[in-house]
């Protein structure tokens, strides 16, 4: 039982080192990564043998995850009603609904709700156009934030220790559409132009054929963003002049609309 009562390197006294063993298992899953034999859990997370088993036969039990016939691990359905819960439970998700609802109805448009997590882009709402010709993304999907227009326009907030932090572990070659940035120091450029002129673009850079411009969404902090909105469209029907003239003014609109209801919350 030792490892589980190490200190906590964060210096946080109240840290339960066995729980957060178990929540770094369960963040290895994600659309891409669905299952996980036992040693790669070991090798990804740097937990031993024996406490990387007690932690997954913990999380079994609790329907954390389930063991498929091979002997991999995959998450299970209670991280699912968790995750459910948590977006019905958020104020930024309700506040935002009836404006992006609005919004999607008066452009005819996909648009999205996100938020940043690491070097990611977590969708917290998606109200999609059956036209757009996209990924699979849904709520509760993730893209690299270094492509998209909503993870650019919340990396253009940090400070340059925070975006050194987020994007530690990022892979320039992965998963980029063809206009993405192909460098740190690429990025940056795209940032500072972001920041000057306070929304983001996206074109092509998560995939061929896709565009999106973005604006962020402020709550009680008026100069650290709570999260970010988009419009996403076909690249066949929009050019990035039309991204920059009626459908960024709409967007603004309802970025101040969400802002002021979350405010007044």
């Amino acid at each position: 039982m030792t490892d589980e009562l190490t200190p906590a390197k964060s210096g946080n006294r109240y840290r339960i080192e066995a729980l957060a063993k178990g929540l770094d298992v369960l963040r290895l899953f994600d659309e891409s990564v669905t299952s996980l034999k036992l040693r790669e859990i070991c090798d990804r997370t740097g937990i031993p043998m024996p406490t990387a088993f007690r932690v997954v036969a913990t999380l079994e039990e609790s329907g954390f995850v389930e063991r498929l016939p091979d002997g991999a691990i995959q998450p299970g359905v209670a991280v699912l009603t968790l995750g459910s819960a948590a977006l019905r439970g958020s104020s930024i998700v309700q506040m935002s609904e009836q404006p992006l609802r609005h919004l999607a109805e008066e452009t005819a448009e996909t648009v999205n709700l996100g938020v940043l997590i690491g070097d990611q882009v977590l969708y917290l709402a998606r109200l999609r156009n059956s036209d757009l010709v996209t990924a699979n993304i849904q709520v509760g999907s993730t893209l690299p934030a270094a492509y998209t227009s909503m993870g650019k326009l919340l990396l253009a907030y940090l400070s340059p220790d925070e975006l050194a932090a987020a994007l530690a572990g990022h892979d320039f070659a992965r998963d980029a559409g063809p206009n993405a940035a192909a460098t740190l120091k690429e990025l940056g450029e795209r940032l500072a132009t972001i920041r000057e002129q306070g929304y983001a673009l996206q074109d092509e850079e998560v995939a061929a054929g896709l565009r999106s411009v973005s604006v962020p969404v402020f709550g009680r902090n008026p100069s650290q963003p709570a999260a970010a909105i988009n419009i996403a469209v076909a690249a066949s029907r929009h050019d990035l002049a039309s991204l920059r003239g009626p459908l960024l003014g709409r967007l603004r609109q309802t970025a101040d609309d969400i802002s002021r209801r979350l405010r007044s919350a």
